[in-house]
């Protein structure tokens, strides 16, 4: 998986994406959210906002930057923008264009999964995150105590044609980010293969 690769892939995938993934993924979008409870007035950042399928469901008062690597992408999800002060961006999420500690929350919505470098797209939405900010993870990860079978390893490089990798650990994209309070981890789709996690950053991180 790279960059080029990946334009490629969503390019093609813009516009089915809503029609494929919003039966499959829906519940799961709408429980994420919830999670975060989002305040009025508070900055989220939704790194790989897509087609924009979490706008709808996004409470009314928050101010939401979207930014994503493929524009056809980006275009359907200013569409689905009701909200005039809604920010949408040409950007990698792994290469964010913002200051430190700008937002009060992070949506990372099937992003850690499709990014080539995964933990560099984790620690660049760490980085912009305020400390006592919230990130929300919903993606698939692989079992921490499982080794990859043969079957495994042959799928996922048929997947990852399509635009994703079912085989990265949460464990290793999380592996050198400090101050993290992990607040919740609940089993989602595939047996708990599909997972929401919501992590609170620490205040006192740089102290």
């Amino acid at each position: 998986m790279d960059d080029r690769l990946n334009l490629k892939i969503y390019r093609t995938w813009a516009p089915i994406y809503d029609f494929v993934m919003r039966p499959v993924y829906g519940a799961a979008r709408r429980r994420a959210i919830e999670l975060l409870n989002l305040q009025v007035g508070e900055k989220v950042l939704l790194p790989g906002v897509g087609t924009g399928l979490d706008l709808p469901l996004l409470p009314s008062g928050a101010q939401v930057t979207g930014i994503d690597l493929t524009p056809a992408m980006l275009e359907k999800a200013r569409a689905k923008s009701n909200d005039k002060g809604m920010i949408f961006a040409v950007m990698n999420a792994q290469a964010l264009q913002f200051p430190d500690d700008t937002f009060d929350a992070v949506i990372l919505n099937l992003i850690l999964s499709v990014v080539p470098d995964g933990a560099a797209a984790f620690a660049e939405a760490w980085r912009v995150l305020r400390p006592g900010g919230r990130v929300v993870i919903f993606d698939k990860f692989l079992p921490e105590a499982v080794q990859p079978s043969i079957f495994r390893k042959l799928l996922a490089c048929a997947i990852r044609s399509i635009g994703t990798d079912p085989n990265r650990r949460l464990s290793d994209i999380m592996c050198n980010i400090q101050g993290l309070i992990l607040e919740r981890d609940e089993p989602s789709l595939l047996n708990g293969q599909y997972r929401l996690i919501l992590i609170r950053k620490q205040r006192n991180i740089y102290s």
